[in-house]
């Protein structure tokens, strides 16, 4: 991956990107809910990929997702198929093993409708999450998306467990291509099915043994937006190396850095464990390095070669707004 030229342009660019200008619009949602959170069990914390519903079992996992518009209307079936494995990935990213979903979909023609549900099929079965029921509305006058997922975790994996010294790790795939118009990296829909079970089985795995308690998938805010979401919520501070993130040669550093990349997961791993969490990644040939470390400040730098730079002072300014989420009694 090239050196950044010039890391405070960067920092501008990342800052004003539209994927972490979007996490921001959560705060509509995480200011209500936390001003009068009554209603809510103190059991659950709010902020994280899925809520995590404990039970006599563990976990119950929910979450849900909704797709782009203009995705939808442009790559309907790309769209159905995202839909279906970015829940998927947010039930494994907490640990969990997914069991179910729904969808809702309302669509201006039959057309964009059948290419949807063939997309959601497909990774459906890849996946092998059933799709259960949902809402379907043919009439209506605008394209539309969004799925919710239930699972199940045994052990956890959240955003609330990141603390100082822990080594921050990125596992991705390489094995795929960027999208052609958004900023996609595509490792999923011409992979092996079993591959693509057993690549995400890795993240149960490592809640279960003990290895790694602390972690998201990485959204469509990349890595940094990522990253921001689990320092806020875990009341930390990071160093991004930026010449530790390993890149596809495809594309930019700054393109990467702010890539979904269908495959992707960023951990807080704690460092004597570290390298036994990169063996199972490396063994099934997957990318996975360290990239930085968590520090006790609320403050991200990001680091290339002689430069430091801030890129997000979270004591000044929120991101999600769920920093103030409720720890369970």
């Amino acid at each position: 991956m090239e050196s950044v030229v010039n890391l405070t342009d960067l920092v501008t660019q990342l800052q004003q990107s539209v994927g972490i200008l979007h996490k921001q619009d959560i705060q509509a949602i995480a200011h209500p809910l936390l001003a009068d959170s009554s209603t809510i069990p103190s059991t659950i914390q709010l902020g994280d990929d899925c809520a995590a519903i404990p039970d006599e079992m563990g976990y119950l996992l929910l979450a849900a997702e909704g797709m782009l518009p203009s995705l939808i209307e442009t790559d309907p079936w790309f769209a159905g198929w995202s839909a279906v494995m970015v829940n998927v990935s947010d039930i494994y990213a907490m640990g969990g093993r997914p069991m179910a979903i729904v969808d809702t979909i309302w669509s201006q023609s039959t057309t964009l409708r059948d290419a949807v549900v063939a997309g959601m099929k497909a990774a459906s079965q890849a996946y092998n999450v059933p799709i259960v029921g949902g809402h379907t509305n043919g009439h209506s006058p605008y394209n539309a998306l969004s799925v919710a997922i239930l699972g199940r975790a045994n052990h956890l994996i959240t955003s609330f467990q990141a603390q100082p010294g822990d080594r921050l790790l990125v596992a991705t795939d390489f094995r795929g291509k960027p999208h052609p118009t958004y900023p996609f990296w595509n490792a999923a829909t011409h992979a092996d099915p079993v591959q693509l079970r057993e690549d995400v089985a890795i993240l149960p795995f490592l809640a279960e043994s003990g290895l790694c308690d602390a972690g998201k998938d990485i959204s469509m805010g990349g890595i940094v937006g990522t990253l921001l979401m689990l320092l806020e919520t875990s009341g930390c501070g990071a160093m991004l190396d930026l010449d530790a993130i390993p890149c596809p040669p495809e594309l930019a550093r700054e393109q990467w850095l702010l890539c979904f990349p269908s495959y992707g997961f960023l951990l807080s791993v704690r460092p004597e464990k570290v390298a036994t969490v990169q063996a199972q990644f490396h063994k099934r040939d997957l990318v996975c390095e360290v990239v930085g470390e968590v520090q006790p400040t609320q403050q991200l730098f990001l680091q290339a070669q002689d430069q430091t730079v801030l890129l997000w002072d979270l004591a000044q300014q929120a991101l999600t707004g769920f920093s103030a989420a409720r720890m369970p009694s």
